[in-house]
């Protein structure tokens, strides 16, 4: 079945029975999660000089979120070392350990243990940020595809309460604002944006899954230049905080939200102030400019650096000219052929009052909990799935 072709009543019958990963496909992953977390522990620095030691590897993106679509079998490990003690430290030398992981990989396919298919990410560049490959084992029915970042371990143990000291975040504006290289740290706060989306409701994870499609059919037929994914995927968590919050919610008229959101996106300045916020003079001068920027501006909510919905300017016209076509399919009608209607979520209007800016607004507006409610209509209930059982992984070397 066609997701265009999919009548609106059926999204959530398509999500089960196309996108939720299967048991097979998570063990799959998972054991080979495991394969390089044991390799990356026991082996890659074994007899480095000086001693580099791995204090925890940390899963992130989609396997780590909990937002994997099926069939599409990617992890991304991030590899904190205590030999990284700042951020430029990792900007200048994670080359180097990129270089060995290779290299220790090598040795492994050399001996048999498993074979890899190798990428490094930007080859061009001096500095590259990840190391890509491919991992196929007698165990595994498929390749799993890899990215490996090593990373500065600025946050330290991580709990469920977790907020960082506004310390780090004043030293990470300072490095970025220095080196010339907003969001080039965000590896480091994979754990705050794996937080970010794992306690979300089921049905919003479904949702974040049928985005994705969405998007990945429009990236096969456009290619690049497209917003970055991670983006359209907090673009969903915001019309679903703005215009639902409920843990059942019609999937049509949020998916219609999303679209319609894409379609303003030279309005869009979306962030949250779960992990960093206005108080510390600092991170307020530095948010401000950061929501004055062209738009669309989305910020990652664990890394104020990073404007995920920035980039290439033809990016959001293209996938927008995408989404204005798709508004007419079938997955957004009714029964009767009248079209699905979205939740009530508009970006909000830059104030003209020079004494409170925008940000100062939204910021103590969200602060007094002033969210909108919206009835819910022809809500069609999703049968829950069990949650991932690799979303909470992480590995810790003590």
């Amino acid at each position: 079945m066609e997701l265009q072709k999919t009548p609106a009543r059926n999204l959530d019958k398509f999500i089960e029975d196309y996108l939720l990963p299967d048991t097979r496909f998570r063990r799959q992953v998972r054991e080979a999660i495991d394969i390089i977390c044991s390799f990356l522990k026991e082996r890659c620095f074994r007899g480095a000089a000086p001693p580099v030691r791995v204090s925890k590897v940390v899963k992130g993106g989609s396997s780590g979120k909990g937002t994997t679509l099926r069939g599409r079998s990617d992890a991304d490990l991030v590899v904190f070392l205590d030999y990284l003690t700042s951020f430029r430290e990792q900007f200048e030398r994670r080359a180097e350990f990129i270089k060995e992981i290779r290299r220790q990989l090598e040795a492994c396919q050399r001996e048999k243990r498993f074979d890899v298919e190798f990428e490094v990410q930007g080859q061009q560049w001096a500095r590259p940020r990840a190391l890509s490959f491919v991992l196929t084992s007698p165990q595994l029915n498929e390749g799993v595809e890899f990215d490996v970042l090593p990373a500065f371990d600025v946050l330290g143990q991580v709990t469920t309460s977790y907020r960082p000291d506004p310390d780090i975040y004043v030293l990470l504006i300072k490095e970025c604002q220095s080196l010339g290289k907003e969001g080039e740290f965000s590896p480091c706060f994979t754990e705050l944006q794996r937080a970010f989306l794992r306690q979300r409701p089921t049905k919003l994870k479904s949702l974040i899954r049928l985005v994705k499609h969405w998007y990945q059919k429009c990236k096969d037929k456009l290619g690049k230049p497209l917003p970055a994914q991670y983006a359209l995927e907090l673009l969903t968590v915001y019309a679903w905080e703005q215009g639902s919050r409920q843990t059942e919610f019609n999937t049509a008229q949020g998916f219609r939200t999303v679209l319609e959101l894409v379609l303003k996106y030279q309005q869009l300045c979306i962030y949250w102030t779960k992990y960093y916020n206005f108080d510390d003079p600092v991170i307020g001068q530095y948010l401000k400019r950061q929501l004055k920027k062209p738009r669309p501006v989305i910020l990652d909510p664990a890394d104020p650096t990073g404007n995920v919905g920035g980039g290439d300017p033809r990016s959001w016209p293209r996938l927008a000219q995408e989404a204005r076509a798709w508004l007419s399919y079938p997955c957004f009608k009714n029964w009767d052929g009248s079209p699905v209607g979205s939740w009530d979520v508009g970006p909000e209007e830059d104030s003209e009052d020079d004494t409170l800016t925008w940000a100062e607004r939204a910021y103590y507006q969200c602060d007094h909990g002033r969210r909108p409610e919206f009835p819910q209509t022809g809500s069609t209930p999703q049968r829950a799935s069990a949650p991932d059982a690799e979303e909470n992984w992480t590995c810790t070397i003590l």
